[in-house]
């Protein structure tokens, strides 16, 4: 009998274990199949955002070349449909990779790009549009966070060969191969530290053709520019079947005091031009005169100067710190149509030291990357998708980076 009772005891204890192992093992398929829907949810959810951004111009149409708050987020082109890209809306983004500068003579911080010396973007945070109010104007915020990425798909670079006759490769690159039979189209701007108008620097202007070869390389040769004595920068337009990619190249021989342009109003189109030591600071501050000009980039891929609107700002002084009459000047760009803002500078106690810098006037004039958004790192789950996207005919890959902020995951 006692026998018989330590059976059924252990034969109930096995088969509560096997209950209990049982709806363990069931709960944890449970979950990873709730786990899954989730994940799948949250991809569909992240397809449907990025047309959302891309397919939609927000509210207003043209909050992109105003200094108003939007009141809906999107950036389509308005003039256009399909995925075509408005390059003054990504222009008012504050981009996440940037470190922020203050300039004191405005008392205001800017969103900041730099691709390299003399090649950025400052817009005032005042009118640039951050990642807390797209969240909300997208209606995700605190649900879910996000990165948007939005790259040129055609990489054009630049290498000088020789400097004295200058020599130049153009290497044309598309999403892993080169782009063999591009045509090119360049704009070949040099700087004069002698012979401008009066102590401002003046400056010529060249364009030219090229086709790449096998290889995706054009070969640019200018045999009576001396690049070791004398400053320019080119700027190269590579097209191919529909792709259309832009680069450029820069050697100044001057860099201790140059020009800094912020974009100080967007309605206006005006640009303040600073003075570097008030911006960065430097070790040996001195007086620089400029010269400006506005490049735009025209139907059939070549660059022209357009006159600004007011030319009394086209040549100016720039003073460091303690002079309030010249710390800084304002320009009007004349247009809304994408171009290249071209600040050629010289110091004005020595003719010979001068440099350019340049600043793009639409985001995709000089094909600067948007980094916008929020920091995915150690997300439990992130779905991405990608578009192709046109921003004023160059190509560009977007591709956006969505999470959800409660984090679920399977419990064993």
């Amino acid at each position: 009998m006692a026998g018989s009772t330590i059976d059924h005891l252990v034969s109930l204890m096995v088969f509560l274990g096997a209950i209990l192992l049982f709806i363990g093992l069931f709960n944890q398929t449970i979950q990873t199949a709730i786990l899954y829907q989730r994940h799948r949810s949250l991809a569909t959810k992240c397809s449907d955002l990025l047309d959302n951004m891309l397919l939609n111009p927000g509210v207003p149409l043209d909050w992109g070349k105003s200094n108003c708050t939007p009141t809906g987020f999107g950036l389509q082109d308005p003039e256009f449909t399909q995925y075509r890209l408005s390059p003054f809306s990504l222009m008012r983004l504050n981009y996440s990779a940037g470190k922020p500068v203050y300039y004191s003579k405005t008392g205001q911080w800017y969103s900041n790009i730099t691709m390299g010396f003399g090649k950025s973007l400052l817009v005032p945070f005042n009118e640039a549009i951050n990642y807390s109010m797209a969240a909300r104007l997208l209606g995700v915020n605190n649900t879910y966070g996000f990165s948007l990425i939005i790259t040129p798909i055609v990489t054009v670079s630049i290498s000088e060969i020789q400097s004295n006759p200058l020599n130049l490769t153009v290497n044309v690159m598309g999403a892993g191969f080169p782009l063999a039979n591009a045509n090119v189209s360049y704009c070949f701007i040099t700087v004069q530290a002698r012979g401008g108008q009066g102590s401002y620097p003046s400056y010529t202007v060249d364009y030219g053709d090229a086709l790449t070869d096998n290889a995706g390389l054009a070969w640019l040769s200018f045999p009576s520019f001396d690049g070791t004595k004398e400053s320019y920068v080119l700027i190269a337009y590579a097209r191919l079947q529909g792709l259309v990619g832009v680069g450029y190249h820069e050697h100044v021989n001057y860099n201790e005091n140059y020009v800094v342009p912020f974009v100080s109003d967007f309605a206006t189109r005006q640009v303040l031009l600073a003075h570097s030591w008030d911006v960065h600071g430097g070790d040996s501050p001195a007086e620089i005169t400029y010269n400006a000009t506005f490049v735009l980039l025209t139907e059939d891929f070549t660059l022209r100067e357009m006159p600004l609107e007011n030319s009394s700002g086209k040549l100016g002084k720039l003073n460091y710190g303690q002079d309030p009459q010249h710390a800084y000047n304002m320009i009007t760009i004349p247009t809304y149509n994408p171009g290249i803002l071209v600040v050629t500078y010289r110091k004005s106690a020595q003719d010979q030291k001068c440099g350019v810098v340049l600043m793009p006037w639409g985001i995709s004039s000089m094909a600067f990357p948007i980094s916008f958004g929020g920091d995915p790192t150690g997300r439990e789950w992130v779905a991405t998708d990608i578009r192709q996207v046109l921003v004023n005919n160059i190509a560009y890959q977007a591709k956006l980076a969505l999470w959800s902020l409660q984090g679920y995951q399977v419990i064993g």
